[in-house]
């Protein structure tokens, strides 16, 4: 195949621009563009909701009942659950080897079976546990309240809709609406009503109705009620009672209609104004850069036309991650290839150094190939293993290419030389990128969610360094065949006499100092083997003993640092919110701290509070804010440095069960994680209190907290007879 593909140079360049062609085609029409690496997590959820249950309550009622009628399915491989005011959880990891949909449709037919769920249980959401990530967070704040903000925010959210690379937004940070009926037990005994007898007749009054169809001679007609109440003058006028006197009583007249926001406490807060969020989302083909770019052109547009007291700006861009990825590429790539085309260029052939150069492209596109069969992306992972390859992609041609320059110099013809060339080295070459992909090969095979990460690296390298050896030996032979050989060339040129003189040189000092340290080693191979063996020694020991720390994943500093408070269950809303408040001014201290005083600017870019959550959360907040990018920031100063000062101007919260501190990326979990089981929570408490106090005599250990909450204040009520 060597000789033939060296003969047949038509075939050979065939070859080349084949795969050119179809990487330029698979990059521009089948590879996304994202942030992170979309996958199926092995993890299902089955959610129950349960109003105004205690924890106790949701354990005993839902998720025992829910672990109770899956835990016997094949294919799973951990239970766990959670119960808390209002809501259960029960989360299902599934077992290496199984389909997690399959297991979902055992699951859910399991789920839908239970009969003995409490009666005010809503119906429980069974569902794949899912990895969605903005790209990019719009972020609208203002002077006024939350219903102006929201409005306002609305109108934004639908103009981004509106966008062409623009499919899917989601407005956050604020409440939903809703409409809420208060009818004392006064006026329920005056008028002879109940709740149920008001709640039927706004169910029956509220609502459009489909009559069917009316056939005329003039055509079809639809006949419709439209009866459906959306406002509260609307639900206001809804007839509640006919009494036998021919008087009507709507609900206006019997009723406090409130139509405002939803009892679940959530405040936000950008730089110290009312906010609200619009969460823009990459799907299907689309580019995360492209996605970002067109949210922030639409910024920059309105910003002439903003109503007054707004501001419009945006938060936690993504796609600058993967532009830096794709400038490090692209820079690594042009300095790797100066460096082949000039290094080969003195030690060989310019001729040589260009066709092995050309190597590189030719192997990316090949691995773009390849990418969308595997159902991998361009992502910060993927690109990682272009950087990671980028190094040794070109191994297998530069050897190649030695190889053939040696033979040039006593071959017949050019073609004789890049025969024989690559086939001496063929074998080597070969089982040498063999053992390349043998070593990333177990990357893929990495079980977990961070396996689905790490596997995006041999995806991406292991098709180029393959695509690089099939590029070395049936297409860099045939165009290294039309170089000429030296005495064919006639009169050198003042080039290559300075070019013959350096690879002379370097050829020379091979010989002088390298070829004898070669003849020792060979004569004394005993001692040679030895000598190895023992650095090999040192190196595991110090690996072994703790001299070389092992680190899973490197803690790399963030530009966004972050605080997540959490106060005992029950915690007033209005008290969470004053902590948050001081965290959030605390920041602010920094943000001056640290302000230039020439250009006004500080490190600390934006500043985002959030008070309560959804599900009636109001024990907990966060404060986050984003920081100049490292290569835009003068000062030393960092992520981490900036949380540690801020930790400390923080201090302690009376009463917090967890305060945490964030600055790094990709730290999704706590680095130490001990988990506790057993029969009794007053002994498992116990436990945990007493590991917690043992944890904070290590100087190094911070953030220590249990997940065990105490709960609300609870009345029980016991009737005796």
């Amino acid at each position: 195949m060597i000789a033939w593909f060296a003969k047949n140079h038509v075939a050979a360049n065939l070859l080349l621009v084949t795969l050119l062609l179809s990487g330029l085609f698979s990059l521009s029409t089948k590879i996304p563009l994202e942030v992170f690496p979309s996958f199926e997590t092995d993890m299902i959820s089955v959610n129950v909701s349960l109003r105004g249950s205690t924890p106790e309550d949701v354990e005993q009622g839902v998720t025992i009942r829910i672990e109770e009628a899956v835990q016997d399915l094949e294919g799973i491989k951990q239970i766990f659950s959670r119960s808390s005011e209002g809501s259960g959880s029960v989360t299902i990891e599934v077992e290496t080897g199984y389909d997690p949909r399959e297991l979902l449709a055992d699951i859910k037919s399991r789920v839908d079976a239970i009969n003995t769920f409490p009666a005010d249980a809503e119906k429980p959401i069974v569902a794949l546990a899912e990895r969605i990530r903005e790209v990019i967070a719009v972020t609208v704040s203002s002077d006024y309240g939350e219903k102006e903000t929201r409005e306002y925010a609305e109108t934004v959210r639908d103009q981004i809709l509106r966008l062409p690379n623009v499919t899917q937004v989601e407005l956050s940070g604020v409440r939903d609406y809703e409409i809420a009926i208060e009818v004392s037990q006064d006026v329920l005994r005056q008028y002879d009503l109940s709740l149920a007898q008001i709640s039927s007749a706004i169910a029956n009054s509220s609502s459009d109705i489909s009559a069917g169809n009316l056939k005329t001679e003039g055509g079809d007609v639809l006949i419709s009620s439209k009866g459906q109440a959306y406002r509260k003058d609307e639900f206001a006028n809804i007839v509640v009672k006919n009494q036998s006197d021919g008087t009507i009583i709507r609900l206006g007249d019997i009723a406090i209609i409130k139509d405002d926001f939803e009892e679940t406490p959530v405040r936000t807060r950008f730089n110290g104004k009312q906010a609200a969020f619009i969460d823009v989302y990459r799907i299907g083909p689309q580019s995360a850069i492209t996605v970002a770019d067109e949210v922030k052109n639409y910024i920059k547009e309105q910003q002439s036309s903003l109503p007054q007291g707004f501001e419009l700006s945006y938060w936690d861009d993504d796609s600058e991650l993967v532009k830096s990825r794709i400038a490090t590429l692209t820079t690594n790539a042009l300095q790797g290839g100066i460096l082949v085309l000039a290094l080969l260029t003195l030690f060989l052939r310019p001729a040589i150094a260009f066709w092995v150069f050309i190597g590189i492209p030719v192997s990316f596109m090949g691995a773009f190939i390849a990418m969308p069969i595997f159902g991998v992306t361009l992502n910060i992972m993927s690109l990682f293993g272009f950087i990671l390859v980028l190094g040794i992609v070109v191994d297998d041609a530069i050897v190649t290419g030695e190889n053939v320059y040696t033979h040039l110099k006593t071959a017949k013809s050019g073609e004789q030389a890049a025969i024989l060339g690559t086939q001496e080295v063929a074998t080597p070459v070969t089982f040498g990128v063999l053992t390349t992909v043998a070593a990333f090969l177990p990357l893929a095979f990495i079980e977990g969610a961070r396996g689905a990460l790490f596997a995006q690296i041999p995806v991406v390298v292991i098709p180029v360094l393959l695509f690089s050896l099939i590029e070395s030996k049936f297409v860099l032979p045939a165009h290294l065949k039309y170089i000429k050989l030296r005495h064919e060339k006639g009169e050198p040129s003042k080039f290559d006499v300075i070019q013959q003189r350096f690879a002379d040189g370097f050829e020379n000092a091979i010989l002088k100092y390298y070829q004898p340290t070669l003849n020792l080693a060979l004569r004394h191979k005993l001692a040679s083997v030895s000598l190895f063996v023992g650095v090999f020694i040192i190196i595991l020991t110090m690996i072994t003993s703790g001299w070389t720390k092992f680190v899973f994943f490197p803690r790399i500093p963030s530009e966004t640092v972050r605080v997540n408070l959490t106060l005992p269950t029950g915690t007033p809303f209005e008290v969470t919110n004053k902590y948050v408040i001081d965290m959030s001014q605390k920041a602010q201290q920094l943000q001056e701290k640290y302000r230039d005083p020439d250009t006004g600017e500080s490190i600390i870019l934006n500043i985002l509070a959030t008070t309560g959550g959804r599900g009636g959360v109001s024990n907990s907040g966060s404060v986050r804010f984003e920081i100049t990018p490292a290569e835009k920031r003068e000062s030393e100063i960092g992520s981490r440095e900036l949380a540690s000062e801020w930790r400390d101007l923080i201090g302690v919260i009376p009463g917090a069960e967890s305060l945490t501190f964030r600055a790094e990326i990709g730290r999704s979990s706590d680095p130490i994680d001990v988990q506790l089981s057993g029969t009794s929570l007053t002994i498992l408490q116990d436990v945990a209190d007493h590991i917690k106090t043992r944890l904070s005599t290590y100087p190094t250990v911070f953030d220590i907290a249990d997940s065990m909450s105490d709960g609300k204040e609870e009345l029980q009520i016991e009737l005796t007879q």
